[in-house]
Formats: C-alpha cells, sequence, structure tokens
C-alpha cells in the first residue's frame, strides 16, 4: 500500500478532508478545515506542507 497522509490543518492541527502522497505537488493550494472554518494557502513537495504567506492588502 501507498504511503498516504491526511493533511492536516496549520492553523488547529486537526484532520482535513484532503490526503497526500509521497509524489504529490501542489501548489498555491486553499485549505479548507472544516474544524475551525479557515482557509490556508498551502504548499505540498515531499509530503512537507508549507504554510505560504500572503502579503497584507
Amino acid at each position: 500500500m501507498e504511503n498516504r497522509e491526511w493533511i492536516r490543518c496549520p492553523i488547529c492541527d486537526s484532520k482535513t478532508r484532503d490526503r497526500i502522497r509521497k509524489d504529490t505537488v501542489l501548489t498555491n493550494f486553499p485549505l479548507f478545515c472544516p474544524k475551525c472554518k479557515k482557509e490556508s494557502l498551502i504548499e505540498v513537495k515531499n509530503l512537507q506542507v508549507k504554510v505560504i504567506k500572503e502579503p497584507d492588502a
């Protein structure tokens, strides 16, 4: 079986509805957390999730 993990919310650290594999690459992905109802912009590469900081308008 392939190595798959749930993406965890960077704000509240709960599981989201999305899963990633080792070969998953995401850029500027809007991740929504159903628990805290917040959205974060993330990048994923090699099972490493990085939050993208956006400048304030």
